[in-house]
């Protein structure tokens, strides 16, 4: 039998390594926090310094993106904001879309145009170069801002008959109230207006309609030439016998009348899309200027 007292006794030690840091994966974890939390105070932020009809149209885009697409590529955001809008030339430095007015703006800008209503009526009132013609003056606010309309009567009538002549009074009418609407900022639509009676002779396929956009055009010229900036023509257009005022007798010579509106921002956004971001006042006068054939001042009476 072996003595166990004398075998050496072996003792085996496990040599343990420490793992030191993990792997390094706490740190990516809290990388990822951070700059999560960077992303949502920096969204914050954002949401904070943008308008409440920015943030309706961001929301907007998200319920529906298609509508950019649809809508021709022009994005709900404004120009004005710290998120550009889009359009149609992306090469352009600032956004070339439309902003919903707020209601402060509305009040302000309504506010402007009932005040030039009445330096206008003042102005009528106070003149007494103009106050024999204030049942032709006819002024009123509606959707599209405020309203001027320059009427005929039986026996006095804004043009020579059948022509786009001004009388003098009208020129001189005109005139005053050009150098009035420089008082806004607002931009300006002129339509010109016949009765129902069909242009007679003159030129083959002269009619109602030429003469009317003659007519607007002439008032345009005479609004300038009493002060009125020319940059602030927006449209100039004849609607001959359409939109008649009297519906009753179409015939009634206040269907004569020149309408000179002074457009509230939305009604000048809606004609700015309609016709086209790049067109000019100088092809718009082009446009008119065109519609004039040669003897024109000098044709049978029409409307």
């Amino acid at each position: 039998m072996s003595d166990d007292s004398t075998r050496p006794i072996v003792i085996k030690r496990k040599k343990v390594v420490a793992d030191g840091d993990h792997g390094g994966a706490w740190k990516l974890a809290y990388a990822d926090f951070v700059t999560a939390l960077m992303a949502f105070f920096l969204l914050m932020w954002l949401l904070g310094s943008i308008s409440r009809g920015d943030l309706r149209g961001i929301a907007e885009y998200f319920q529906n993106p298609l509508k950019i697409g649809r809508t021709g590529g022009e994005a709900v955001a404004t120009s004005e904001s710290i998120l550009q809008g889009g359009g149609k030339d992306l090469t352009r430095p600032s956004g070339q879309t439309n902003r919903q007015p707020d209601a402060d703006f509305l009040r302000q800008e309504q506010a402007r145009l009932e005040a030039l209503k009445a330096e206008i009526e003042r102005m009528i009132e106070q003149s007494p170069q103009l106050a024999q013609f204030k049942k032709q003056l006819l002024l009123d606010i509606t959707t599209e801002g405020l309203r001027i309309q320059i009427v005929d009567e039986q026996n006095r009538p804004m043009f020579d008959s059948g022509s786009d002549e001004l009388k003098p009074y009208t020129r001189d009418i005109l005139r005053l109230i050009g150098k009035a609407l420089n008082s806004v900022s607002n931009r300006i639509s002129l339509a010109g207006h016949t009765d129902a009676a069909p242009y007679a002779g003159g030129m083959a396929g002269f009619t109602n309609w030429e003469l009317s956009a003659n007519r607007a055009n002439a008032s345009r010229r005479e609004l300038i030439v009493g002060g009125m900036a020319d940059n602030k023509v927006l449209r100039v257009v004849g609607l001959a016998s359409t939109v008649l005022f009297d519906i009753n007798d179409p015939l009634n010579p206040v269907n004569r009348r020149i309408s000179i509106v002074v457009l509230n921002r939305k009604t000048e956004r809606a004609i700015v899309q309609e016709i086209g971001p790049e067109a000019s006042i100088s092809d718009a006068e082009a446009i008119n200027d065109s519609l004039t054939p040669p003897g024109t001042g000098q044709g049978s009476p029409g409307g």
